[in-house]
């Protein structure tokens, strides 16, 4: 009777998180395909999307109760929820995912992860103890956050390395625009333009640059929040060298140029170690995966042609 009453309940709990989720997808498809005209709060929330207070981003979720925010306002008001959200916006930000609805977006199909994950579980532990389905349900959990962590921190890798690849180049291209006469601003706009299809990410980097100095913004703080955002130490470099150049009323041009050459040999040091860490990067695949078929192929006939040749003295005695 009592296996009955548990299998009635891991059931009945397999259908309820099957159905939250099939609703929780249903309802965000819909949220995201509604067309909202709202001008006026769509620049508002522009705006204030640049604060870096977390008060400021707790009152904008809070005063913002339509559409995919009001999944930011429930998950805020969990312990914890905040401060999680806080460090998801962030590194969504160093992947270069900055999109309006970015962060809410990743929030849902995260708990919707989690909830297909427990789901699973639940099913796989249909015809177990409740004690085995509780920890199955909190692996489950553990796995559902983590997961989308750990690839959303590969896309922070995957685009710092590409605005590393790209900062020589585009530095000293910068700096022989400068030598032509223009302004750091309209420099910085012409090497975006013809950076655009080549290194297309520190491009958009240098236009949201020159568009918050344009907006009435400092440039000191605005290249701070340039470095805030990628987290690189040679873009904290750069801007320093761009902010005290101007401070101070040195010529920029040489020292970008200067500085380009560092970052080529900092680029070339980079691949060298990268090709000497290969060797011992192979080793594992080679021990493990083709070793073994390695002695399979040259051994095993041997073996066999031996094991025919003892086979056939001993049907001769």
């Amino acid at each position: 009777m009592c296996g009955y009453e548990d299998g009635m309940l891991i059931n009945l709990l397999f259908f309820l998180l099957t159905g939250a989720t099939l609703t929780v997808l249903v309802w965000t498809g819909i949220e995201l395909f509604r067309t909202q005209e709202d001008p006026l709060g769509d620049r508002l929330e522009e705006l204030q999307s640049q604060a870096l207070v977390a008060t400021q981003r707790t009152a904008r979720r809070k005063t913002t109760g339509r559409g995919l925010d009001r999944v930011l306002y429930l998950v805020s008001l969990v312990p914890g929820g905040d401060d999680w959200m806080h460090g998801t916006e962030r590194l969504l930000n160093r992947a270069g995912i900055r999109r309006k609805y970015a962060l809410a977006v990743y929030v849902i199909l995260t708990l919707l992860f989690v909830l297909m994950l427990s789901a699973g579980m639940v099913w796989l532990q249909r015809d177990n103890p409740v004690t085995s389905l509780i920890g199955g349900l909190a692996a489950a959990v553990l796995l559902g956050f983590m997961l989308p962590k750990m690839v959303l921190q590969r896309l922070v890798k995957r685009y710092r390395r590409k605005l590393q690849e790209a900062l020589p180049d585009t530095v000293d291209l910068l700096g022989i625009v400068l030598g032509t006469g223009l302004a750091l601003d309209q420099a910085m706009m012409r090497v975006s333009e013809e950076m655009e299809y080549i290194y297309p990410e520190l491009a958009g980097e240098f236009v949201t640059v020159v568009m918050q100095v344009r907006a009435g913004q400092e440039r000191t703080t605005a290249f701070s929040q340039f470095v805030r955002r990628t987290g690189i130490e040679d873009i904290k470099s750069l801007a320093a060298m761009i902010v005290q150049s101007e401070k101070f009323g040195t010529s920029l041009a040489q020292a970008l140029k200067v500085y380009a050459d560092a970052l080529r040999t900092r680029r070339r040091l980079r691949a060298e170690a990268a090709v000497g860490k290969a060797g011992i990067k192979m080793l594992f695949p080679i021990v493990i995966f083709i070793l073994p078929v390695l002695f399979v192929i040259t051994l095993v006939p041997g073996m066999l042609s031996v094991l025919r040749d003892l086979k056939m003295l001993g049907g001769g005695r």
